[in-house]
């Protein structure tokens, strides 16, 4: 029989339904997906063989969970995700504030319901999406909030005294009975507020305002936490993490192709974007690459950590760079340039905590490096290491690049709104770069070729084979030694 047309008490007894708790439907419901082989945390990536195991296991052992990591390694993802465990609809008692099991009634208000009405008693059904419960801790939360209160109102509308337990306005965990209730960044709770969940984890009841209410609580609790927040803002009470069954240690993406993949998920890019601008391969492991230097960075807070969102809001701010350029350039389509990365500091500038050394160079100095440290490294993957000490008649492959911008006393500018043609026939002319691609990149695509180009020549400024000067309008590329040999 469909759920829908199961209306009251006595044609659910009659279809056999069974009542089971909230921990044991998340159970048995990843045993099913784990026996089928089906993803139980879809879109999650690179926690394979890491985070998903250990909160599989969690979920197995029903136990309510604190997930403990830095910013930006998709806690809350995860714990939104746990939806998709639940059975698609359970039955209520209709009107019940606390979602009552018509089998298993805790509120006054059911109970009573049931005793009055028996088999006819109303039931509805609630979907799973409309069983999970969030919170962000923050200071101003009450035990009221959460656990609830004597509501005045109540009692002077129903002319109740105090004492009567109708006065009471359940908070919103009693609200999410049968739930998954998930507290955010657990540590800014105030402690006194991280005492009233004693009791709710370990017995699974509430006590409010002195009342002889016991209300057996069936919730999944799923907490997360950062680290950093146990040293700057607050801490979990130790009483309340001997209570939580288990913690799970969350980290950042460990390999470029894992970061790429969430950033293409996540980055929100309309189609016009994806459309008329082209992205090399090269262009997407270099944003990568800056994050994972931003996490190496000596002038960056490593225990604050470096978010995924700065790479999935680059990647938005990168292609809208390109975007902007190739309107007023009036192109219809365009590929992204190396310089196009200039774009990728607003992103980066918001999104890190600077160390005081960081702090006296400057935020969009510190991202302008981290951009040229990601250059650096990532090109070592592609070409021949460039060698810092050498002797004087050794040859490099980069020697006739560096000769050709030894001969150009005026320098070589890459201006930031040249159309397409005019940017690709400038670099043509830089014919050593095509011998280096054709050397040790033979299979290059000829749309990606611009970009590496660029790419090379930004690299050998890194390198300090050429030297590379940002100024309002664009880039200069010179030969460093030249113009003091020239007298320039």
């Amino acid at each position: 029989m469909k759920t829908e047309k199961i209306k009251t008490l006595g044609a659910l007894k009659q279809a056999g339904y069974q009542s089971k708790s909230i921990k044991d439907e998340l159970r048995d419901n990843l045993i099913q997906k784990i026996k089928n082989k089906e993803t139980t945390f879809e879109g999650v990536h690179g926690y394979e063989n890491t985070v998903i195991p250990e909160l599989e296991r969690a979920i197995l052992s029903r136990h309510n969970i604190n997930l403990l990591g830095l910013r930006g390694q998709a806690k809350t993802r995860l714990a939104r995700l746990m939806l998709n465990l639940l059975d698609e609809y359970i039955p209520i008692v209709e009107g019940s504030e606390v979602n009552d099991d018509p089998l298993n009634p805790i509120s006054r208000y059911a109970v009573e319901l049931i005793k009055e009405r028996g088999d006819d008693t109303p039931i509805s059904w609630l979907h799973r999406s409309e069983r999970f419960a969030e919170k962000l801790a923050t200071p101003d939360v009450t035990v009221a909030d959460i656990i609830g209160d004597v509501d005045p109102i109540k009692a002077a509308n129903l002319k109740l005294s105090y004492a009567d337990d109708r006065v009471i306005h359940y908070g919103m965990i009693p609200r999410a009975n049968r739930c998954i209730f998930v507290i955010n960044e657990l540590p800014d709770l105030q402690a006194r507020i991280q005492v009233a969940l004693f009791n709710i984890l370990q017995e699974g009841d509430i006590q409010i305002r002195g009342f002889k209410v016991r209300l057996p609580l069936d919730i999944q609790f799923l907490f997360t936490a950062n680290p950093e927040d146990y040293t700057n803002r607050g801490s979990i009470v130790t009483p309340l993490k001997d209570r939580i069954g288990s913690q799970i240690l969350t980290h950042y993406p460990e390999d470029i192709e894992t970061a790429r993949l969430i950033t293409e998920q996540e980055a929100n890019l309309v189609e016009g974007q994806k459309e008329n601008v082209y992205v090399p391969d090269l262009a997407k492991d270099l944003l990568e690459q800056i994050v994972f230097e931003a996490r190496e960075s000596e002038y960056i807070d490593a225990k604050s950590g470096v978010s995924a969102r700065l790479s999935i809001t680059g990647f938005e701010n990168l292609l809208s760079t390109a975007e902007r350029r190739a309107l007023l350039a009036r192109d219809e389509k365009t590929s992204l340039r190396m310089s196009d990365f200039v774009g990728v500091i607003p992103s980066i500038t918001g999104k890190v905590e600077l160390v005081y050394e960081g702090e006296q160079e400057g935020a969009a100095v510190v991202a302008y490096n981290l951009i040229g440290e990601a250059v650096k490294n990532l090109f070592l993957e592609f070409f021949p290491k460039i060698e810092k000490l050498k002797k004087q008649d050794d040859e490099t492959p980069y020697d006739d690049i560096v000769s050709w911008f030894f001969n150009q006393k005026d320098g070589f500018e890459l201006l930031d709104d040249l159309r397409d043609k005019e940017y690709q026939s400038m670099l043509d002319a830089v014919a050593p770069l095509d011998d280096l691609l054709g050397e040790y990149q033979p299979n290059l695509k000829k749309r990606d070729s611009y970009f590496v180009k660029e790419f090379i020549l930004w690299a050998l400024a890194e390198y300090k084979q050429l030297s590379k000067h940002r100024f309002s309008e664009g880039i200069q590329f010179k030969d460093p030694y030249g113009s003091f040999i020239s007298g320039i």
